[in-house]
């Protein structure tokens, strides 16, 4: 008798929980869509202001769909300044950034998360302390060091200060730590050294986090501004994010449409990138844990 009452107050309450989890889930999915609108809503503002005239730009109340379609606004922006080279030390060095971080976050992830050395905690606690610095902190520092060396308005100005990442060395430490003992020594009883058993056995293993790192350094080196501003001078070396000053206080005023237009060149390098490695960016982001 005690098992049926039991089992009777266990449905009840299931039931009650039933609709009160699907209005939380109402209620959550209606959150998400609020805040995925209002990231979504400069992009799109930007995509309409690029496509419209001067005059338009300024009509109160605003319009969102443009009444007339200006997509000369892009060949425009385009023939405005010199937007192939710009890519092209913008894509340079966020390709070198990137592969350079690659290399010297696994590396150094590898030794702190399989190596056994002397001050090995200490070690890391300092070199991830680092992170809370901000870059304007050291920006003085950094540019003495570059003007000493002689790398004033050069790429190596541009690439080698971050060759090397905190965050990223943190990020793949903790993955390379989930690889089970076992598998190493395994690999070592057959002859593999730790070279071969990174590049052939952890990374593979690894691969979403390395996307995410991947990921990580390309947007913020394609979207460093100060950085570069400062470290170069030669029209040559002028990175996309220096080349937008070009439409911004000329002659006449900013141009609005033809500035967003030439925004929308700068960001779609990105876009495309986050697409192409969203999946393993969500997996490396899941995979990566707070592990000691």
């Amino acid at each position: 008798m005690s098992g049926l009452v039991g089992s009777r107050l266990a449905m009840r309450a299931k039931l009650w929980r039933h609709p009160r989890q699907m209005v939380f889930a109402a209620l959550w999915y209606v959150f998400l869509g609020g805040a995925a609108v209002a990231v979504i809503m400069p992009y799109l503002w930007m995509l309409s202001t690029s496509l419209k005239g001067t005059a338009e730009l300024f009509t109160y109340p605003p319009t969102w769909i443009p009444r007339v379609w200006r997509f000369r606004n892009y060949l425009d922006a385009w023939n405005a300044a010199p937007f192939a080279l710009y890519f092209f030390n913008s894509l340079f060095v966020a390709l070198v950034v990137t592969l350079g971080q690659l290399v010297t976050c696994s590396l150094a992830a590898y030794a702190f998360a399989r190596m056994e050395f002397k001050g090995k905690n200490v070690a890391f606690a300092l070199y991830l302390s680092t992170t809370m610095i901000s870059e304007q902190a050291t920006l003085i520092p950094s540019y003495l060091l570059l003007k000493e060396l002689n790398w004033l308005d050069t790429y190596m100005a541009l690439t080698v200060p971050f060759l090397a990442n905190a965050f990223g060395i943190f990020m793949l430490r903790q993955a390379f730590m989930t690889i089970p003992r076992e598998l190493e020594d395994a690999a070592t009883m057959d002859g593999c050294g730790r070279l071969r058993f990174l590049g052939q056995v952890i990374l593979p293993l690894t691969k979403p986090v390395l996307a995410s790192q991947a990921l990580f350094a390309f947007m913020n080196n394609w979207n460093s501004y100060l950085w570069p501003l400062i470290v170069t001078t030669s029209k040559h070396l002028r990175t996309i994010q220096v080349g937008l000053r070009y439409f911004v206080g000329q002659e006449g005023g900013t141009q609005w449409g033809i500035f967003m237009a030439a925004t929308v060149f700068v960001s779609l390098p990105v876009v495309l990138v986050y697409f192409l490695v969203q999946k393993s960016f969500v997996e490396g982001i899941a995979m990566t844990g707070v592990r000691g």
